[in-house]
């Protein structure tokens, strides 16, 4: 009796332990690994853009230095870029930014802008 218990506890563990590392690569961030694939870029093309209504900015999008997406109802990435100020003589930072992207709907939104210091 005891094997048999051992063995269905040990095999209803490692289905909950499975369940659940498989949840967490779904909920959590992963990590972009072409930085300059055409949709990552249009992103942070976007991510500029819109700050740039939004605040009355004169940003110009440089590149992507880091990124990570995230699976939600659509898709969160959450990008480092660089850009140059138009106002700070050019001066190029970079910037923290998230944007949600349902692309097969058409709809996308900035959720964030941050300088990073």
């Amino acid at each position: 009796m005891a094997p048999k218990f051992l063995s269905l506890l040990v095999f209803t563990f490692s289905i909950l332990l499975a369940s659940s590392s498989i949840k967490a690569s779904f909920a959590g961030w992963q990590e972009i690994s072409n930085l300059t694939d055409p949709k990552v870029v249009e992103i942070g093309k976007f991510a500029v853009k819109e700050h740039n209504k939004r605040v009355n900015a004169l940003l110009s999008f440089v590149s992507i230095v880091k990124g990570e997406t995230q699976i939600v109802n659509g898709i969160n990435y959450r990008l480092i870029i660089s850009a140059t100020d138009a106002v700070a003589a050019n001066a190029e930072s970079n910037y923290r930014v998230v944007v949600w992207d349902k692309s097969w709907k058409k709809e996308r939104r900035l959720i964030s802008f941050e300088k990073i210091a």
